[in-house]
């Protein structure tokens, strides 16, 4: 059995646009993927702080240090451009894995620069 935990998130992300006509996806800025643990094609899950919505999709790499995250795709009816949000990223765990695991939370503020990391 595996146990469905939180590995990672980006917490106070600007959308930076929403791009309708595009196969389905968010890119986000590679640096902060890297930083949040985030794999390239990794599912996640989007909640919008502005307007609760969620939306299930998985991360493409955008510029580094671009600042970017851009919601494509269908998603793109879900959030709109400069909206704030939460990327998770979960993980499968074994139940004696599952104490030890300690998630990496990385708080944006409004570029979408590091603020904290933890």
């Amino acid at each position: 059995m595996f146990i469905k935990i939180l590995k990672s998130k980006l917490h106070g992300a600007r959308v930076t646009d929403a791009k309708l006509n595009y196969s389905g996806s968010i890119a986000i800025d590679s640096a902060l993927m890297e930083a949040a643990g985030i794999l390239p094609h990794e599912f996640v899950l989007v909640a919008d702080l502005n307007n609760g919505n969620r939306l299930e999709t998985y991360a493409v790499p955008a510029e580094a240090d671009s600042g970017q995250v851009v919601v494509l795709g269908p998603a793109a009816r879900l959030v709109r451009p400069n909206d704030t949000i939460v990327v998770f990223c979960f993980g499968l765990y074994t139940p004696d894995e599952a104490p030890k695991v300690k998630p990496k939370i990385v708080i944006l503020d409004k570029n979408n620069k590091i603020k904290n990391k933890g």
